[in-house]
C-alpha cells in the first residue's frame, strides 16, 4: 500500500531532500506564529531542543488532524548559541549582527522532525550538529551578506550551507542532512520499518 505523506513545511530545500530520496510528497504548509509559541516557552524556561521538537509537533499536529489518512512531517530548525536562540534575519544589519557573535564561535543547529499519522504523534527525533565558525574579517562579511542576502534572510543564522555559507565554516560535527533541516536518514528507517518505504 502507497502511504500519502504530506510535509507541513514551506521549505523548498526539505521538499527536495525528500523527492531525491525517492519519497513522494505532498506540501501543505502549517501556519502557525512561531515567534510568540517560541517567547512563550522560553519564558517557560524550555530548552532549545524542546522549543525545536514543539514547533516541529505543532506543525505537524495542525496538518495532521485535518488528514487523518496521511503521515504527516512537521520540522523545525533551532540555531542554539550558548543558549540563545538565533532567527532568521530580518535585515541586512540583522544578518551582520548575528554573524558577528558567531564568528569564531561553536553554534548547535537542532533539527527536530515529528510524524502525526491518525491525529497523533507517532515519531520524533531532534538531530543535534556542532558548527566551528571561522573568525572571518568584518569585510568579508559585508562582502558575503551584500552577494547573498536574498538568501540568506531565510535561513536561520544567516547562512546556507550549500551555497557560499559553507565558507564561515572550519569544522562541523554531525549529520549533514541535519544542518539542511531534515534528520532525514532516521525519517527513512522509521518509514521503511513501517513498510511504507521498500527495504
Amino acid at each position: 500500500m502507497t502511504v500519502r505523506i504530506i510535509l507541513a513545511s514551506q521549505s523548498a530545500i526539505r521538499r527536495t531532500l525528500l523527492e531525491n530520496a525517492g519519497i513522494a510528497t505532498e506540501v501543505m504548509p502549517a501556519r502557525i506564529d512561531e515567534d510568540a509559541v517560541r517567547s512563550a516557552l522560553l519564558a517557560d524556561g524550555a530548552s532549545t531542543r524542546d522549543i525545536a521538537d514543539a514547533l516541529a509537533e505543532m506543525k505537524a499536529r495542525k496538518i495532521g488532524e485535518r488528514h487523518m489518512d496521511a503521515l504527516v512531517i512537521g520540522c523545525d530548525q533551532v540555531l542554539d548559541l550558548d543558549g540563545r536562540i538565533m532567527s532568521k534575519p530580518q535585515t541586512p544589519q540583522d544578518a551582520h549582527a548575528q554573524l558577528t557573535k558567531m564568528r569564531g564561535t561553536v553554534h548547535k543547529l537542532l533539527s527536530a522532525a515529528v510524524i502525526y499519522s491518525d491525529g497523533r504523534p507517532v515519531w520524533r527525533h531532534v538531530g543535534v550538529v556542532q558548527m566551528q565558525m571561522r573568525d572571518v574579517s568584518d569585510g568579508y562579511l559585508d562582502d558575503y551578506i551584500a552577494r547573498n542576502w536574498d538568501s540568506i534572510r531565510h535561513s536561520v543564522g544567516a547562512y546556507k550551507l550549500e551555497e557560499e555559507g559553507v565558507r564561515l565554516f572550519e569544522r562541523i560535527a554531525g549529520d549533514h542532512f541535519h544542518v539542511m533541516g531534515l534528520p532525514l536518514l532516521e525519517i527513512i528507517t522509521f518509514l521503511t520499518a513501517r513498510k511504507d518505504l521498500p527495504a
